[in-house]
């Protein structure tokens, strides 16, 4: 389906714009102007003569344009007079903000507002959920107190709209880019498998992250899921794995949710990356943006202390991931640099107290990065021990590695350590190191258990899209159609 017109409306009307901020509702219509949107805006409310000066419409009927995308934050009573009022005015797509429906057992209503959509045309979104962000047009329903500049390159489809701000939020961050977001509750018309149609041939679109409570149609799903894995990663955190978490999920958005076992199957078998923890998903939309992603499972650690490097190579082989003894000739020119002295050069590589400095770490991952038997090159930096006995070099020793990343065709992947939480200055470093490090490209990480975490599941989805390019499309939907009705909830 297209739904340019979504994304990129010409004119937009909030229905139940109010000059006040606040009272248990977004402000939409402040937010969009904020936002920098260019089109039309009209607010909607007949209790108001004006907002800040610009008049205020009564009702669609009294707009002077037809209007692409109306956002409603009116009463459910209102809901179906809205609705039609919408259709009658053949409005594009009619977003609602508005709860007290499905999710509270009031079917019948969402039936009657389909209904009315249906005859004037009108596309619905939602209701039960705080509705589409574009960067590139302007339009919003979050703003971080410094929005991120650009047009970004990651979609997120969120069932939750609170899950969806907060996406938004640790997104920024962490300097990951928006390009759209979808909060979708209840999915009464325009569903999940919509808006993953559209990204899929989305190219603005890198990566698409999503959180999903359920499906209303698998079998569509899965073929939406497969197409767009052949182009881009899809990372999806599945709420309602449980059967408590079902049972929240449909008290949540009305959803019914699908069997865990057969969801991770599913998304094995269809290229999908399975996020196990809501972090777990930022990192792994973190590290599917990144300058260079993973292609191989062999890992060089470089770093200070032994038992950072045990523990190290420990959570790796427990991924599928390997840490092969490096080349002689990468060993001879990591060892320039330091003495033998409580070091290692093998791989795991211990740098002992030179793996402090960061003129050393970095002339040891430009070595790292020549070796043929490495594939994706981990500095794990000691941020409290670096505070306190080299501060010296954090004006400078930062841009030796951000030059060491580029110059290497392999990804870097920092770990910047956080065992010090409350001491200001070490958190004013981290801060610094995470902007300069991701703006070069690099993912970023504060555990080495994350960073292992997110580098599996990129690898993954890189070792099943290389696979499967050269498949035909038609055996794939075979298969689907023959698995999609077992895994209809």
């Amino acid at each position: 389906m297209d739904l340019k017109r979504l994304f990129y409306p010409k004119s937009i009307a909030v229905i139940g714009a109010s000059p006040n901020i606040g009272g248990g509702k977004l402000p939409y219509y402040q937010l969009i102007k904020l936002a920098g949107y260019r089109g039309n805006i009209y607010p909607v409310n007949p209790k108001y003569q004006d907002i800040n000066g610009e008049k205020v419409y009564a009702s669609l009927d009294d707009l002077p344009e037809p209007i692409d995308l109306a956002i409603a934050s009116v009463p459910a009573k209102m809901a179906l007079e809205t609705v039609e009022s919408a259709a009658r005015n053949k409005v594009g797509f009619l977003h609602f903000f508005t709860s007290g429906f499905s999710e509270v057992g009031n079917y019948e209503l969402e039936r009657d507002m389909l209904k009315a959509a249906k005859a004037g045309g009108t596309r619905i979104i939602g209701p039960n959920c705080i509705g589409i962000h574009c960067t590139e047009a302007g339009i919003t329903c979050d703003l971080p107190k410094s929005p991120i500049k650009g047009i970004g390159n990651v979609a997120f489809l969120g069932q939750s709209g609170g899950m969806t701000h907060n996406f938004m939020r640790m997104a920024h961050s962490r300097y990951i880019e928006l390009n759209k977001i979808v909060s979708y509750g209840n999915q009464i018309d325009l569903k999940v498998e919509d808006y993953l149609e559209f990204f899929a041939d989305d190219d603005t679109v890198k990566a698409v992250a999503a959180y999903i409570e359920d499906i209303k149609d698998m079998g569509r799903f899965m073929k939406a899921l497969s197409r767009t894995t052949r182009k881009k990663p899809v990372i999806i955190l599945k709420g309602g794995a449980t059967e408590d978490g079902a049972r929240a999920a449909a008290s949540h958005t009305g959803a019914m949710a699908v069997r865990n076992d057969v969801w991770s199957a599913m998304m094995r078998q269809y290229g999908g990356v399975e996020a196990h923890n809501f972090e777990h998903l930022v990192d792994l939309t973190m590290m599917a943006v990144a300058g260079k992603i993973p292609s191989g499972n062999r890992l060089g650690f470089l770093g200070a202390g032994g038992g950072t490097s045990v523990l190290f190579t420990d959570f790796a082989t427990r991924k599928g991931l390997v840490l092969p003894e490096l080349d002689q000739d990468t060993q001879a020119t990591i060892s320039q640099k330091i003495s033998n002295v409580n070091t290692s050069t093998v791989n795991p590589v211990d740098l002992g107290f030179y793996g402090f400095d960061f003129h050393i770490m970095a002339h040891t991952v430009e070595a790292m990065a020549k070796d043929d038997h490495v594939d994706v090159i981990i500095p794990y930096f000691s941020l409290d021990f670096i505070t306190s006995f080299q501060s010296d070099q954090l004006e400078s020793g930062p841009y030796a590695i951000v030059d060491a990343s580029r110059s290497c065709n392999k990804p870097i992947v920092p770990i910047l350590s956080r065992f010090t939480e409350n001491i200001i200055d070490v958190e004013t470093v981290r801060i610094k190191l995470t902007e300069m490090f991701r703006k070069a490209g690099m993912a970023v990480f504060s555990t080495p258990q994350d960073a292992i975490a997110s580098i599996s599941g990129i690898l993954r989805w890189n070792t099943f899209h290389e696979e499967l390019r050269s498949l035909p499309l038609a055996s794939q939907d075979e298969t689907m159609e023959e698995t999609a009705g077992d895994m209809n909830p």
